[in-house]
């Protein structure tokens, strides 16, 4: 197989490997929607719970359920917090039954439950049996969110293929190596802290100042391809640091996204009045 080949082809698997870890990281994070359907007194029930917002005020979240027959009642409280259970009715708009999370500061999360129910059911039936938790942050600003994503997912293609190269014995592994650590660099250690300072009001929440696998994870992948490049500077043939780094880079994303994030501490804070609007 001609030098040309063996590039293309490992282009071609380390493109096919990002994207599947791309859909990997949307789909498995804890910020990622929670969506469905159900059926319950005779009627399509659809929903999307959402884990995130960036909303300047209260939450909206809508579950979708035809006719005039079904209620809805929001259950909440701040999560991890003493507070009591607050339980209201969820608003009808149409064919939407709407329930509304209290606005919280950024890295504030609330842990939220919707159980539906008509006149004749009033026990009714929850839409998930465990809570929803959502996080609120502030708004990330285009200009810093898009090239993060981009350079975060072009350090993950650079850093397979130059594993590929030194496993397969390819041109550039070298040179593919220093463009993983500049992409590395410039998304999570320029980029990233400017998102966290955006979204949750500081530069850095990982180790020593706090335990944000996010930024923990990043600075370990990083710290592992700067080694690399190191010993393959020393020595080009020094293949076997490139195939380490690729490895701890792919088990760092493995972690879903913003496990362990930026939380408030609300045990340390005064619980408030809990809110209840149902009357049975």
């Amino acid at each position: 197989m001609s030098h040309k080949t063996k590039s293309i082809l490992l282009w071609v698997v380390a493109v096919v490997f990002t994207m599947l870890f791309l859909v990997y990281q949307r789909w498995t994070g804890p910020t990622y929607p929670v969506s469905g359907h159900m059926q319950y007194a005779n009627t399509e029930i659809k929903y999307k719970l959402l884990r995130t917002s960036d909303a300047a005020g209260d939450q909206e979240v809508r579950v979708m359920a035809p006719g005039n027959l079904i209620k809805g009642k929001f259950e909440f409280k701040r999560f991890k917090s003493h507070d009591t259970l607050s339980v209201v009715e969820m608003i009808r708009s149409g064919d939407t039954l709407i329930g509304m999370v209290p606005h919280q500061a950024p890295a504030g999360k609330v842990s939220y439950q919707i159980k539906l129910y008509t006149d004749t059911d009033i026990n009714g039936v929850y839409i998930k049996p465990e809570p929803t938790v959502i996080r609120y942050k502030g708004p990330v600003p285009l200009w810093v969110l898009l090239p993060h994503i981009i350079l975060i997912f072009g350090a993950f293609l650079f850093s397979t293929r130059t594993g590929l190269s030194a496993i397969f014995k390819g041109k550039n592994t070298y040179s593919w190596g220093i463009v993983t650590v500049i992409c590395l660099t410039i998304a999570g250690g320029i980029l990233g802290p400017v998102m966290q300072k955006y979204a949750f009001g500081a530069f850095w929440t990982g180790w020593p100042f706090g335990h944000d696998l996010t930024d923990n994870k990043t600075a370990v992948a990083l710290i592992f391809w700067i080694i690399a490049v190191i010993k393959m500077r020393k020595n080009k043939e020094n293949r076997k640091w490139a195939i380490i780094a690729m490895i701890v880079l792919i088990a760092v994303y493995l972690i879903p996204h913003s496990v362990l994030g930026s939380e408030i501490d609300y045990t340390a804070q005064p619980a408030p009045k809990p809110i209840s609007q149902l009357m049975f």
